[in-house]
């Protein structure tokens, strides 16, 4: 296969490591709007570097978009139109007026888009969800999600980043769906600022917290934080008639007990997101190129795509106006 990728920063440099070793790609092409980090990075791998305009046009049979978040509605609409099967990472828009823009013009052309979520890639959710929805866990009564930071994104990227519940826990809301397979209906979200000021002065906050109540009842609470000094801490428990599981309770997990002779756990926590889901970008990615040939469907349509960002959008409102917000209003 041909394959495009756009974007040659952070995730997209990850993405090119695993494209250039698939099997299934024979031609990788790489666009940046900075032609020499293009080139630096395609270069080890044996790849082709241009323009992302050039690489669009270039007959490709796929494109991964890892560019800017400003940047994903146009290319994937361009990608769409130009019948390319598409991976792009989350969020597909930074707003919700654009984003069922793409919604429509997808689901017009019908050209297959992956929006990259990576925690359903992750053996631990998938196996939570198996357990709910085979009844393991009996009936859901609650479920906690934790996403923390051991350090703080720069201030340049938290001015554009849309805050923490359109960048950060998007990817809570997002898994929280798919390992329950309920609906979120409504969030009363809370955050507070405890470090460096661009976090305020952006209109955001360093520090969150949320109560979702699903559609059949269940409770759902987060909490996060972007000053995690125990280190990089993503979980989520599930608690219900007949019993609870925890996933990322790891032999890695930043936490240590204060219990007197109680050591676990014994390892070093994990430092990163790359570090701690790298087994889950791989699949991922794996995953599209199947769905770009045709022998699988998309794992994460823009439709799911948008009702995530609908729970964030709600998450941020809550946060602002200090009320609880139904998904309803938004809808």
């Amino acid at each position: 296969m041909r394959v495009g990728l756009l974007g040659a920063g952070r995730i997209g440099a990850w993405h090119a490591r695993f494209l250039g070793g698939h099997p299934l790609v024979g031609d990788l092409l790489i666009g940046d709007a900075d032609r020499r980090r293009a080139e630096a990075l395609a270069g080890p791998l044996g790849a082709r570097a241009d323009t992302p305009d050039a690489v669009l046009a270039a007959n490709l049979d796929a494109v991964v978009i890892a560019t800017p978040t400003s940047t994903h509605a146009e290319l994937l609409t361009r990608a769409c139109d130009a019948g390319v099967p598409a991976f792009c990472e989350k969020p597909v828009a930074p707003d919700l007026r654009t984003t069922l823009e793409v919604r429509d013009r997808a689901a017009k052309t019908g050209v297959p888009v992956h929006i990259g979520f990576q925690r359903r890639f992750d053996a631990g959710y998938a196996a939570a969800r198996r357990a709910v929805l085979d009844g393991r866990l009996g009936e859901l009564h609650r479920v906690h999600l934790v996403t923390a930071d051991p350090a703080p994104p720069p201030a340049e990227y938290v001015r554009t980043s849309g805050g923490i519940f359109r960048d950060c826990h998007i990817h809570d809301f997002d898994i929280l769906r798919w390992v329950t397979g309920r609906e979120v209906e409504s969030v009363t979200a809370v955050g507070a600022n405890r470090g460096d000021a661009y976090f305020a002065a952006a209109g955001d906050v360093d520090t969150s917290a949320a109560v979702m109540v699903l559609d059949d009842g269940t409770i759902a609470t987060l909490q996060g934080s972007r000053y995690n000094g125990a280190g990089y801490d993503v979980r989520m428990e599930l608690s219900g008639t007949a019993g609870t599981w925890v996933v990322g309770l790891d032999e890695r997990a930043a936490l240590r007990s204060a219990e007197p002779g109680v050591d676990w756990p014994p390892g070093d926590a994990w430092t990163d997101f790359w570090e701690r889901f790298e087994p889950a970008y791989a699949s991922e990615i794996g995953t599209f190129l199947e769905m770009a040939k045709g022998t699988v469907a998309s794992p994460c349509t823009v439709d799911e795509a948008l009702e995530a960002f609908l729970v964030a959008e709600a998450a941020t409102l809550s946060l602002h106006e200090g009320r609880r917000v139904a998904l309803a209003e938004l809808r």
